[in-house]
């Protein structure tokens, strides 16, 4: 074995290698970037979730997308208001008064309550089963009951009950709205996380053919319009639905629904979920009157 051919060969690799890192220091230093402070500062105010909500790959893109002037100040859906003031802080920017949002989902027509006409085996996701088939309910607008919604939501606040029915956790959602983007019903609707009142159906057909299908959909009556004092609500495509801007919070409509298809929320201590969906005090009075009769 020639020794000496073998320590040419180890001197000039380590020659070449040297050169090499030479050049990649040069390179280093000639094409370096400028990184702003900024964007660690604005990084470290976002959740961290990399939800994707704001349209970005994660929270490091939406944070050098704010420090570049390529997205507002309130670009994290999920962060809500305090993320927003806290960004703008950084960023020098004043920032509006921010409604606070969470997830409702329209519907309550679990399987007692909205018949089963089918099985659905297949893909455990409402789109697939949409396209499938339109899923195994009775109602072709209610709640399909599969994952999607729940899938996608980065901090776990979505859940299903023995009836097979979406649940929002109020205190866990960021408000993010990526449920609601995922829902082929369009079933989920980001509200104020003030609002206590909601109508908890979406279905498009009225009177018997909507109780035929769901024992408590909304049959179009339009009698929450004609008691609401702040013509917050309206009935069109066959359901109503609430103008939050207008809404009081007054329970009127929720009172005068025969079908108990607009319910009040009721936020509850030590609730898994928040708080819970009830009838109002005065129309179960109503209600009790009603059948004793």
């Amino acid at each position: 074995m020639d020794w000496s051919l073998i320590w040419k060969a180890a001197i000039a690799l380590s020659g070449f290698g040297a050169l090499l890192g030479a050049i990649l220091a040069v390179a280093s230093k000639r094409f370096h970037v400028e990184v702003d402070p900024r964007v660690a500062e604005v990084l470290e105010a976002l959740p961290g979730s990399n939800c994707g909500a704001c349209g970005l790959p994660g929270c490091e893109a939406a944070a050098e997308a704010v420090v570049k002037g390529d997205a507002p100040v309130t670009v994290c859906k999920a962060g809500g208001p305090d993320v927003a003031a806290e960004v703008g802080r950084i960023m020098g920017v004043e920032v509006g008064s921010l409604v606070p949002l969470v997830a409702h989902i329209h519907c309550r027509g679990g399987k007692s309550l909205s018949p089963i006409r089918a099985i659905y085996q297949g893909v455990n996701s409402c789109r697939a089963a949409e396209i499938a088939s339109g899923g195994g309910k009775a109602c072709p607008f209610g709640c399909l009951g599969l994952e999607d919604c729940a899938n996608v939501c980065p901090v776990n606040a979505i859940t299903f009950d023995e009836e097979h029915i979406r649940h929002v956790n109020v205190r866990k959602c960021t408000g993010c709205g990526l449920c609601a983007d995922v829902c082929p019903r369009d079933l989920i609707q980001m509200v104020p996380a003030s609002a206590t009142v909601f109508v908890r159906c979406k279905c498009q057909y009225t009177g018997k053919k909507a109780l035929s299908v769901c024992k408590v959909a909304c049959i179009g009556c339009k009698k929450c319009e004609k008691v609401c004092p702040a013509d917050a609500i309206h009935v069109s495509n066959g359901f109503a639905s609430i103008d939050y801007e207008k809404c009081t919070n007054c329970g009127e409509c929720a009172a005068a629904c025969p079908t108990d298809s607009i319910q009040l929320w009721e936020a509850r201590e030590g609730h898994p979920e928040g708080g819970v969906f009830v009838v109002p005090e005065k129309k179960r009075k109503r209600d009790d009157r009603g059948s004793d009769q």
